[in-house]
C-alpha cells in the first residue's frame, strides 16, 4: 500500500473533487444509463461540505476524498472516491476503517448509498454494511456501531 495521509478539505477543493467524482462514477452511471457530464459534477458541487470532508493524498498529491456528514439518526458516508490507479491497493479500506473506528467509539450508525452493480459495494460489505433498501439505481446500506452489534 502506498504511503497516504488525510487532511481536511477546503472550499478551494471542490473542483478537484467534482472532477474525480465524474471520472470514478462514469462507468457505473453509463451502465445504468444515467451519465451526464455536467450533472455528475454539479451534484457534487451542490452537496460539497468542506467541514465534513477530507482529502486523501499520496506522496503529497490529491488522490481521493471522503465525507462523513452528520444527520439526525446517523452519519452519512459520502463522496468516497479514489483515483482509479490506486483502487484495490488498500488505501480505501484503511481510510474507511479509520472512519468507522471513530464512529464505533462514538456509538454512531453509518449510512451510505452505492450505485447498483458498483464494485465498491463489496468493500462496504466487508466492513459490516448491510443492505437496508434498494431501487433500480441505488443500494442504501447501513452499519451499526461495533459496540452495539450483538451475537444473539
Amino acid at each position: 500500500m502506498a504511503d497516504w495521509e488525510i487532511r481536511p478539505a477546503s472550499v478551494a477543493d471542490v473542483e478537484a473533487v467534482a472532477e474525480l467524482r465524474a471520472v470514478v462514477l462514469r462507468a457505473d452511471l453509463e451502465r445504468l444509463g444515467r451519465y451526464d457530464a455536467q450533472r455528475v459534477r454539479q451534484r457534487l458541487r451542490d452537496g460539497f461540505a468542506p467541514g465534513h470532508t477530507w482529502l486523501i493524498e499520496v506522496a503529497g498529491v490529491f488522490a481521493g476524498c471522503v465525507a462523513l456528514r452528520p444527520a439526525e439518526d446517523a452519519h452519512w458516508l459520502e463522496h468516497f472516491y479514489l483515483v482509479p490507479h490506486l483502487q484495490g491497493g488498500g488505501i480505501g479500506a484503511a481510510v474507511l476503517r479509520g472512519l468507522l473506528e471513530r464512529c464505533d467509539r462514538d456509538g454512531t450508525v453509518v449510512r451510505l448509498n452505492v450505485l447498483q452493480g458498483s464494485p465498491a459495494r463489496r468493500l462496504y460489505e466487508r466492513h459490516g454494511f448491510t443492505v437496508e433498501t434498494e431501487d433500480p439505481v441505488d443500494v442504501f446500506m447501513v452499519r451499526e456501531p461495533a459496540s452495539t452489534v450483538r451475537d444473539d
